[in-house]
């Protein structure tokens, strides 16, 4: 049994359309390994519901870059993490584009939604956000040429 993070918490999977290869062209939903090859795909992002990022084991961050790169390409639809992903990787997974995390029982057991939910909180955790607070309350205008990613 699988069970879904949101910033919400723990959910049911509310998907049933299932996963399809990225190689069939009328898919609804398509599965990505770490490999793939993102451009390929971007043609086909409109017609695409869900794309589901597998994480095969969790020191292996190329899911992060995928869901980076997927969003950039255009990518709108719903973006899931699905494999060993940890709680302490929740807010990177949010930032980086992923709407919602897939594990299975045994890790919702050793992780429980509260250790999740400590990381829903995603976006003030950022660090350039910190960086524009702390500098807001000791009055420091930046320079006119300093720009930041997100801006």
């Amino acid at each position: 049994m699988s069970v879904i993070v949101t910033d919400d918490g723990f959910a049911p999977d509310n998907w049933s359309g299932g996963f399809a290869d990225p190689a069939d062209p009328g898919a609804r939903a398509i599965e990505l390994d770490p490999e793939a090859d993102l451009e390929a795909l971007a043609p086909r992002f409109a017609s695409l519901e869900m794309i589901r990022v597998q994480f095969p084991v969790f020191r292996d961050g190329r899911g992060f870059s995928i869901a980076r790169q997927l969003r950039l390409l255009g990518y709108r639809g719903r973006l899931r993490a699905a494999g060993h992903v940890l709680a302490d990787q929740y807010a990177m997974a949010r930032r980086c584009g992923f709407d919602e995390i897939e594990i299975d029982a045994d890790l919702a057991a050793r992780q429980p939604e509260e250790h999740w939910l400590a990381r829903a909180d995603w976006a003030v955790l950022d660090y350039q956000e910190r960086l524009r607070r702390d500098a807001a309350l000791i009055g420091w205008q930046s320079p006119a040429s300093m720009t930041y990613i997100n801006d």
